[in-house]
């Protein structure tokens, strides 16, 4: 019997090599965008709080500027803010993903084994 096998592929930076951002990073920032809320990000990504926090630390030092600026809680709460730097990281990497699907389906090969 024959199966056959199709390239597939995922972007991630690293600096130093170190991974700054991935799929799982722009989901975070993109969900404290939707929530303004690092807790309700983590949450809603079935993470700890502080590991959602270590992860905004490492980008917030790793890029050329803040991604997230926290706003620290009181009566009402904490908020977070992803800032223009942020927004636009996401953007550009939403775009390299397609750039490489679509290297993908245009030089995919189909291997069978």
């Amino acid at each position: 019997m024959e199966s056959t096998f199709t390239i597939n592929g995922r972007i991630w930076l690293e600096k130093d090599g170190e991974k700054v951002l991935g799929h799982g990073r722009v989901e975070l920032l993109e969900r404290i965008h939707n929530s303004g809320s690092i807790r309700q990000a983590a949450l809603q990504m079935k993470m700890s709080y502080k590991q959602a926090w270590d992860i905004i630390k490492h980008m917030n030092t790793h890029f050329s500027s803040p991604v997230v600026i926290p706003q620290r809680g009181g009566k009402g709460g904490g908020s977070a803010l992803v800032t223009e730097n942020g927004l636009n990281i996401i953007s550009e990497f939403h775009q390299l993903q397609e750039k490489l699907k679509k290297f993908l389906e245009v030089n995919s090969v189909n291997i069978a084994y």
